[in-house]
């Protein structure tokens, strides 16, 4: 079966798009800061699909936890998938860049941007390997849009957005895909900004787009969710 591993999968998007993959029967390594929620999703989607699912608790800027990751993903074959979905604001609720922790833009990059690559690298070598191997990075719109309060949080989605662009063209071998899933209704958009209740779609709403850079393998590249989605049914 071929192998994925997700970061930031113990809920919203990461664990609904480990859920999809687990239904068309890939073996997962997962990743969360959070043993209990991690572990529970885990268990959830082994009993549900009768896949292979690896639960590896810990932080995505500890190189150590980086390299468990892909070590569990070894075992079970190998890594054909990693998705990059973990994420971190840099502040709880957004400010404005004038009032923005230099540490809380320091934690943004070092999650957003630094712990992708430290991950990409470590995959790499089963990447290259594999028939299919690509690399989803979770995007945002903040990345090219100058909304206010979002600029340090932005400004590392960006630079992810860069990052994954050159390594496309550095890895033709290996699929490169930035995805911008758009509004949802995630705890982290809850942090970001608290007093915005309004409704937003669920996670499971846009699995489908990544389902759909799985198919139809598009050359690396950004895309947004609703453009994938078009169409789709």
């Amino acid at each position: 079966m071929p192998v994925a591993v997700i970061t930031g999968a113990s809920k919203g998007l990461g664990r609904a798009l480990a859920g999809a993959l687990a239904a068309r029967g890939w073996d997962l390594v997962l990743d969360a800061r959070g043993a209990g929620a991690l572990e529970g999703t885990a268990a959830a989607l082994e009993e549900a699909y009768g896949v292979r699912v690896v639960a590896v608790a810990g932080d995505v800027t500890d190189a150590g936890h980086r390299s468990w990751l892909v070590a569990a993903a070894g075992e079970l074959g190998g890594v054909d998938l990693l998705v990059h979905n973990a994420s971190a604001l840099g502040a709880e609720p957004l400010v404005p860049l004038a009032g923005l922790p230099v540490e809380g833009l320091r934690r943004a990059l070092e999650v957003n941007v630094v712990a992708a690559l430290g991950l990409v690298q470590e995959a790499l070598p089963w990447l290259r390997r594999s028939a299919v191997g690509a690399v989803v990075a979770v995007s945002s719109d903040a990345a090219v849009e100058a909304y206010g309060t979002w600029g340090g949080y932005g400004a590392s989605k960006a630079a992810l957005d860069q990052l994954a662009a050159v390594l496309g063209v550095e890895e033709p071998g290996v699929r490169v895909w930035t995805v911008d899933p758009g509004d949802m209704a995630t705890d982290l958009y809850a942090a970001a900004v608290p007093d915005d209740d309004a409704p937003r779609p669920d996670p499971a709403g846009v699995v489908p787009a990544f389902l759909r850079l799985l198919d139809d393998r598009p050359a690396s590249g950004r895309h947004t969710a609703s453009a994938l989605l078009e169409g789709v049914r």
